[in-house]
């Protein structure tokens, strides 16, 4: 999926989340997320877009709690399409299915936001191609501006048959307690850059991508953790 997500670069791989009840968020993610089961156990599923590569695990643990409000952990993952015209067939998806849902332009994307059942935050979206992106000073040129439906909508009549085989977990954005310290993490520990400082908020990625993780303090500096066992991230890979 694009250079910005071949092996030769660091990258999201795989997302585990916690989930109230697995059967419940299995049912969401194939039904309306598209995704496949790969594999599951009674505590634990792992789902795929092409049938091979696992790209996200959901899981039950005992005594699980909901998701708790004002911590740091999950803001969402997101899932990066390989076409304008899968996001246009998934808009019209979420529209047919009647789910709720946000949209944004960032002019390096597009993208749709949505909650799984358990309020796990899920963006997906489509690139648009970075030779036209613009970059001042060393970082991106991003922001939140509307998304043009409309036009989104016109790009294909073809209807969703599911997650494209070549899907990924394009980006993972985080609530973190302390930027500073989550930038000598990720900067200073894992080799990070960062390509965007945006309203209390960080956009770190590898290789000039635009990012691969973000990390703001929107829960409030300081935020606490969660439980181990309460709703929301429980791992993810680079």
């Amino acid at each position: 999926m694009g250079k910005f997500h071949e092996k030769k670069v660091t990258h999201v791989g795989e997302v585990s989340l916690n989930v109230m009840d697995l059967d419940r968020s299995i049912a969401f993610y194939r039904e309306t997320i598209g995704l496949k089961v790969l594999s599951r156990s009674d505590a634990h599923a792992v789902l795929t877009a092409d049938g091979a590569k696992p790209l996200l695990t959901l899981a039950q643990p005992p005594g699980v709690k909901p998701k708790e409000k004002g911590t740091t952990g999950l803001y969402h993952f997101a899932i990066l399409l390989p076409t304008r015209a899968d996001l246009s067939a998934f808009l019209r998806h979420l529209l047919q299915r009647r789910v709720p849902f946000g949209a944004s332009d960032h002019y390096v994307s597009e993208a749709l936001y949505l909650n799984d059942p358990d309020g796990n935050g899920i963006e997906v979206y489509r690139d648009r191609p970075d030779e036209e992106w613009t970059w001042s000073n060393g970082e991106v040129n991003m922001d939140t501006v509307p998304l043009d439906g409309e036009s989104l909508l016109k790009e294909t009549d073809a209807p969703w048959t599911g997650m494209p085989a070549d899907a990924c977990i394009g980006h993972i954005h985080l609530h973190v307690a302390d930027l500073r310290q989550a930038e000598m993490f990720y900067i200073a520990g894992l080799g990070a850059d960062i390509v965007l400082h945006y309203y209390n908020a960080l956009f770190t990625s590898y290789g000039g991508y635009h990012p691969h993780i973000g990390l703001n303090t929107w829960n409030g500096a300081g935020a606490p953790q969660p439980a181990k066992n309460s709703v929301g991230l429980n791992w993810y890979t680079l």
